[in-house]
C-alpha cells in the first residue's frame, strides 16, 4: 500500500466528515457514505499494517479486526473494531459506554442501530479521553444525551490536544495505521467534550434507567488520571475501558513509550482495591473480549495488584537503600509468583517511572544532566581522536558477548566517524539483538520500536 493511496483513502473519509453543521451526520444518507469511506480507510490501513506489522502485535491485530455486533451480556450489546463500543439497553432508552475510533464509529452506529432499531442514547459514558474511546461521541450525542466522565476528563483533553502535533508523529511509529500527519478539521475533531457529568474519584455516579442500576466509578491509575469504569451491579458486569490495559491479567502501562503524563502507582492500587469491593462476574474491556467467572476475575485483580505493589515498594526501598536507577531496573523482576504478562506494560520500565514520578528527571549522577549541551556536541570530537577502528571492534567484542545495551552506547559515541557503512551494519546487528532479546517479554511498544529502527538503519545502509 503506497502512502498516497493511503492519504486518499482518508482525504475522502475528511470530505465526508467536514461539514457544516454536524448534527447532520444523524442523516441516513451521510451515514451510510461516511460508514463506506470508513470501510475504505480501514481496509487500506489494514494493507499497510500487514505489510509493515506481519509479526502480529497486539496494536496491528486491532485495525484489522472486523466490525461486528454481539450480545455478550444479558441487555448488553458490543460493536467491536479498534475500540469496543457498549450499548446497554433498558425499556426507558439505552446508554452508550465509549464511542470508538472516529474512522470506525460510523460503522459501529450502523450496525448497532440495525441491531437493536434507531434510537438517541439517555447518556454515554466515557472511560477516558483516549481517541479510540470518544471518536464517536459526536456521531451519538443527541440534543438530551447527556455525557458522563471524569473530573479530569476536561484536563487530560486539552493537554493532549495541545501536544497533538508532537504526540501524533510519536505515535505513527508504534502504531503505523495512524495517518502521517493528524486531523484538525472539525469532522474528524473528537477533542473538547464538555461532560454534563463529572464524577469525583470520592462519590460514584448513580442512576437507574428503566429498572436497570448503573454505577459510573471513578479509578484514576490506570490510562490516566480520568478512567471512570460503568459497574451494572444487578447483573454483576463491569464494563472496563482500559483500566486493565487490552488483556487481563497482564502487568499495567504505568509508563506509556509513546508519551503521556506518568501515572500514579499508589492510585492505581488504591482503584483495584476499590473494584475489589465489588462481586464481579464478567468484566467487558474496551479492547478484545469479555472475561468471566468471579474466580478468575478476583485473582488476576489481585495479582496485578500486588505485582504493582511489589515494584512499587521494591523501588522505593532501593532508592532509600542509595542503589542507582540503572541497578534498579536491572534487578527489579517480578516473583513467580506475580509473574504477568509485560506485553504492554513492562517492569523495567515502571521502575524508572515510579523513579521520576518522586525523583523527577535529576538523578544526581550526572552534572551534564543539569545543562542543555546533549552528549552528541562532542561526538564529532571524540571521532577525530579515537581509533576508529578499534573502536568499532570494541562493538563487535561486545556482540560477540551478547552485551547489545553496551554495544548500543558504545555506537552512539561513535556517530561521528567516517566509516557509515561499517557504523550501519553494526547497528543493524546491534539492533537484530536486542529485537531477539525483546521477544521474550514480548512487549509490543519495544517491539515496534526496535522494527521501526531496523526499518531506518537498512534504508540507510541502502542510500
Amino acid at each position: 500500500m503506497r502512502p498516497r493511496n493511503l492519504l486518499i483513502t482518508l482525504g475522502v473519509l475528511v470530505a465526508v466528515w467536514v461539514l457544516p453543521n454536524l448534527d447532520a451526520l444523524q442523516s441516513k444518507a451521510r451515514q451510510t457514505i461516511a460508514s463506506a469511506a470508513g470501510k475504505a480507510a480501514v481496509t487500506n490501513m489494514s494493507g499497510v499494517v500487514a505489510e509493515n506489522n506481519a509479526r502480529g502485535l497486539a496494536a496491528a491485530e486491532l485495525i484489522t479486526l472486523p466490525i461486528e455486533v454481539d450480545e455478550v451480556a444479558p441487555g448488553v450489546f458490543r460493536a467491536s473494531g479498534v475500540g469496543n463500543t457498549f450499548v446497554i439497553t433498558t425499556a426507558e432508552g439505552n446508554v452508550i459506554f465509549d464511542t470508538g475510533l472516529v474512522i470506525q464509529a460510523s460503522e459501529q452506529i450502523r450496525q448497532l442501530k440495525a441491531a437493536l432499531g434507531d434510537f438517541e442514547p439517555v447518556k454515554i459514558v466515557l472511560s477516558h479521553s483516549h481517541a479510540d474511546h470518544v471518536g464517536g461521541t459526536r456521531l451519538w450525542s443527541g440534543e438530551n444525551t447527556e455525557l458522563i466522565a471524569h473530573e479530569a476528563f476536561e484536563e487530560e483533553q486539552r493537554y493532549l490536544t495541545e501536544l497533538n502535533p508532537y504526540l501524533h508523529q510519536r505515535n505513527r511509529i508504534l502504531f503505523p495505521w495512524i495517518p502521517e500527519t493528524p486531523r484538525t478539521l472539525p469532522g474528524m475533531d473528537f477533542r473538547g467534550l464538555i461532560p454534563d457529568i463529572r464524577v469525583d474519584n470520592d462519590i460514584p455516579y448513580t442512576f437507574t434507567l428503566g429498572g436497570r442500576r448503573f454505577e459510573v466509578h471513578a479509578t484514576p491509575g490506570a490510562e490516566g488520571a480520568d478512567n471512570v469504569v460503568l459497574w451494572l451491579p444487578d447483573d454483576k458486569v463491569l464494563l472496563t475501558g482500559d483500566f486493565f490495559g487490552p488483556q487481563f491479567p497482564q502487568f499495567p502501562n504505568l509508563f506509556t513509550m509513546r508519551g503521556e503524563k506518568m501515572r500514579k502507582p499508589v492510585e492505581y492500587m488504591n482503584s483495584i482495591d476499590h473494584l475489589l469491593n465489588l462481586e464481579i462476574e464478567t468484566l467487558l474491556p474496551s479492547h478484545l473480549e469479555p472475561v468471566r467467572g468471579a474466580n478468575e476475575i478476583r485473582a488476576g485483580m489481585i495479582k496485578i495488584r500486588e505485582a504493582v505493589d511489589f515494584v512499587h515498594s521494591t523501588t522505593v526501598a532501593g532508592m532509600n537503600s542509595g542503589k542507582s536507577l540503572s541497578e534498579l531496573m536491572r534487578e527489579i523482576r517480578l516473583p513467580e509468583r506475580l509473574l504477568l504478562s509485560e506485553t504492554h506494560g513492562k517492569v523495567s520500565w515502571a521502575v524508572k517511572s515510579i523513579w521520576e514520578y518522586y525523583a523527577t528527571w535529576f538523578h544526581f549522577d550526572r552534572t551534564s544532566e543539569l545543562y542543555a549541551t546533549p552528549q552528541s556536541a562532542v561526538l564529532d570530537d571524540l571521532a577525530g581522536i579515537i581509533d576508529a577502528d578499534a573502536a568499532l571492534s570494541l562493538v563487535r567484542e561486545k556482540l560477540q558477548r551478547s552485551e547489545p545495551e553496551q554495544a548500543l552506547l558504545l555506537l552512539e559515541i561513535f556517530e561521528g566517524f567516517d566509516k557509515e557503512p561499517d557504523l550501519m551494519e553494526l547497528r543493524i546487528e546491534v539492533l537484530s539483538q536486542l529485537r531477539e532479546r525483546a521477544t521474550v517479554t514480548g512487549n509490543d511498544y519495544e517491539l515496534y520500536w526496535l522494527d521501526s529502527e531496523l526499518e531506518k538503519a537498512r534504508r540507510a545502509l541502502l542510500q
